[in-house]
């Protein structure tokens, strides 16, 4: 914009003269016109008169445009004055992959914002928090370097396209830079002497909030390289920009003015829990002193299921056998990337550093969350983190499902999850979490509860409860049937020596009304489950369990816990429960599979109880399972 101060006092009408590739617009109180390149036409001087310039292409020199103004008195004849200004037309465009198809566009007019949805748009960064450098102790996103080149394609590709003359004007600058509240969450890497030995140089990011781009002339592209460093949390939601002004001098001593400036805007991709219904990747499982058994079974199961194992060993788990509840895996999804990313908990038992030196690496990511004040509870180890499959409630979409995770009651001031766990599943936004009531359970883990299973069909999955009455109407039925004196424990040289059977479980009025409660607890969170995932009663089968309470008012399951089940696909591997024995078969198993194997499952009855059940776990809590990602992209949401 330019208004007409320098007119004589004498001048009542101007003219513009303009080179070819400039446009001129006059723009004055009640009227805009364009004025012809050869100053023929004249306009009324008016001290609001403003003059719009734009350039239609850059210069291939400096000044070689020119715009003239030529001021006329009442005659209107010869000019007696003249003013004008040379023009250095540059091209800037700083670019990415706004539209999300792993191509970096040019000059997308919406990449300065970011929208949700399948017509959304805005860039994707991935926290860089896998490990490259194998002599490194921490992951990518913690250092300045550049380890390999395999390190540039966890990263976002940023290009800075440029049109202009061989070199800017005297005084004149490029300069790329960061808001200082992103300088913790995004960095950015420039390739410098790309023909003599490439060398990728760290320019923007914690301490560095801008750089000087050199300009090097002609048409141009300088590539650069986006990381995030942090994942949406509590206070970031996850979006971070990049701006590129270009600065003008104004006078010796007196700092440079933006004369303009392009914005993009990204955000950092969330981290992504994966539920049962995925396929496996590969099972995870610990070798402690005294489950050999139940690893040569789990082994067994997942090689008949067809997936690798990796087996921690002694000197790596330390005695912790909960795999579980150390860590939970998911991943990280950008058009141009995705790697799995395993999330540590706080609980920090034995595997402490099972994820970080084990699992940490190439393509494999890490993130944590510990508590700078708060006690850690059994209810922060991750047999309390769960994820439904994808359901539709009430007509609004969770393609990624829900996260569901264990806390005290509403009313009480039980044990809950640690703020900064929770806080983290929920600023990831795309599997907006569920909180249940688990704080009834002596360890107080949703999956002492409930889990999922995946079968054909438009719902894609089945929801299994653990269920005391569904485990008192069977027996009773059984009782009717003549069996009340069937054993159960049987096989088993626990240190109950005691016989147990139908008739005296179904008399223990003790057990009866600790059971009640227990169901009670379940109904409880069966309705919130309901309401917060969309689902009828025909979307649930209940597995039979029963419970006892411990000294301080906190259920144990009674038998092995079938719902804390691994699922492998159609391979389901279900904690051996030692029920009655009828006819020389588990009546228990014998029910349970008839309940499952029409859903195309095969059941393998694992033995658990020594060296997990009398420890208040089973199998699900003793391994964990690596899945494959969803195919559906998390951007093409709206949360």
């Amino acid at each position: 914009m330019v208004r007409l101060r320098a007119a004589p006092p004498e001048a009542v009408t101007f003219s513009v003269k303009h080179s070819e590739n400039v446009n001129v617009e006059v723009v004055s109180q009640d009227r805009s016109d364009f004025a012809p390149a050869n100053g023929v036409k004249q306009w009324l001087l008016d001290p609001r008169t403003l003059l719009q310039i734009q350039m239609t292409q850059p210069s291939m020199e400096t000044n070689d445009n020119k715009v003239t103004v030529g001021y006329y008195g009442e005659d209107g004849g010869h000019p007696i004055n003249q003013a004008g200004i040379f023009l250095t037309g540059i091209g800037i465009s700083l670019d990415v992959d706004a539209d999300r198809d792993g191509v970096v566009e040019k000059n997308n007019p919406r990449k300065a914002t970011w929208t949700w949805g399948p017509d959304g748009q805005g860039a994707i960064l991935l926290v860089n928090c896998d490990k490259e450098n194998p002599w490194s102790s921490v992951e990518d996103c913690q250092d300045d370097i550049i380890f390999s080149k395999e390190d540039l394609e966890d990263m976002s590709r940023m290009i800075l396209r440029t049109q202009g003359p061989d070199r800017l004007p005297p005084g004149y600058e490029m300069v790329l830079y960061i808001p200082i509240s992103d300088s913790d969450k995004v960095g950015v890497f420039y390739l410098q002497n790309p023909f003599f030995g490439q060398r990728y140089i760290h320019i923007l990011g914690r301490r560095k909030l801008s750089h000087v781009v050199k300009y090097t002339g002609g048409s141009a592209e300088l590539e650069f390289f986006v990381e995030g460093l942090r994942f949406p949390d509590e206070g970031f939601d996850g979006l971070v920009s990049v701006h590129l002004s270009l600065l003008e001098p104004v006078a010796e001593g007196i700092p440079q003015t933006p004369i303009f400036t392009d914005t993009v805007a990204f955000r950092v991709a969330p981290w992504i829990m994966t539920p049962n219904i995925l396929a496996p990747v590969n099972v995870f499982v610990c070798s402690v002193k005294d489950n050999y058994l139940f690893l040569k079974e789990i082994n067994g199961l997942v090689s008949k299921a067809g997936y690798p194992i990796s087996v921690c060993s002694r000197y790596m788990n330390r005695g912790d056998r909960w795999m579980q509840d150390e860590i939970e895996f998911g991943y990280i999804h950008a058009p141009h990337k995705r790697f799995p990313v395993v999330l540590d908990s706080p609980r920090d038992g034995g595997l402490e550093h099972f994820a970080v030196k084990e699992i940490l690496g190439p393509d494999f990511g890490y993130v944590t969350r510990e508590p700078l004040f708060e006690s850690v509870t059994s209810l922060d180890s991750f047999g309390n983190l769960e994820v439904s499959p994808p359901v539709t409630v009430n007509g609004k979409e969770y393609p990624l499902g829900r996260i569901l995770i264990g806390s005290s009651f509403p009313t009480s001031g039980g044990r809950r999850m640690t703020k900064v766990v929770r806080d983290f599943l929920y600023a990831q936004r795309v599997q907006p979490p569920v909180e249940l009531y688990s704080d009834w359970l002596t360890v107080g883990h949703v999956d002492e509860f409930v889990t999922f299973v995946p079968i054909p069909g438009k719902k894609q999955f089945r929801m299994l409860m653990a269920s005391p009455s569904a485990c008192y109407k069977f027996f009773r039925e059984k009782q009717k049937e003549g069996h009340g004196e069937a054993t159960m424990f049987k096989g088993y040289s626990g240190t109950d020596t005691k016989r147990v059977t139908i008739n005296k479980v179904l008399s223990n009025e003790i057990m009866v009304q600790e059971n009640q409660y227990v169901q009670r607890c379940i109904d409880w969170n069966r309705d919130i489950l309901k309401k917060e995932l969309g689902l009828k009663e025909k979307d649930i089968t209940d597995l039979p369990a029963l419970f006892k309470m411990d000294k301080e008012g906190k259920a144990m399951a009674y038998f092995p816990n079938m719902v804390n089940m691994i699922v492998l696909s159609r391979d389901l591997g279900v904690p051996k429960p030692f029920g009655p024995i009828i006819e020389g078969e588990c009546c228990l198993e014998q029910h349970v599979s008839s309940l499952l194997e029409p859903l195309g499952f095969t059941c393998s009855f694992i033995d658990d109880i020594s060296s997990y059940h009398k420890l208040l776990g089973e199998v699900h809590c003793g391994t964990n399972v690596q899945r494959k990602p969803f195919a559906f992209k998390w951007w093409n949401m709206v949360p």
